[in-house]
């Protein structure tokens, strides 16, 4: 059984997925910092957090498919 604390940390993660693929990273973002103060240890959201964070730096360009390209090693 999934405890109530991880429903909620899912339910953010699907919301800021939802918000990242429109290329809303602010509010994206904030969604997965959400998830963040539930359970720092996410992964996923501590990694789309980092790439929201990015792309509000360095968007992507308009074609964009939602796929994660690493540009340093």
């Amino acid at each position: 059984m999934i405890s109530e604390e991880k429903r909620r940390v899912l339910e953010f993660f699907k919301e800021g997925r939802r918000l990242y693929t429109m290329q809303k990273f602010q509010e994206a973002r904030e969604v997965f910092e959400r998830a963040i103060a539930i359970d720092k240890e996410d992964g996923p959201s501590r990694v789309y957090y980092m790439r929201c964070k990015q792309y509000l730096e360095e968007p992507p360009g308009e074609d964009w498919d939602g796929v994660w390209v690493m540009k340093t090693k």
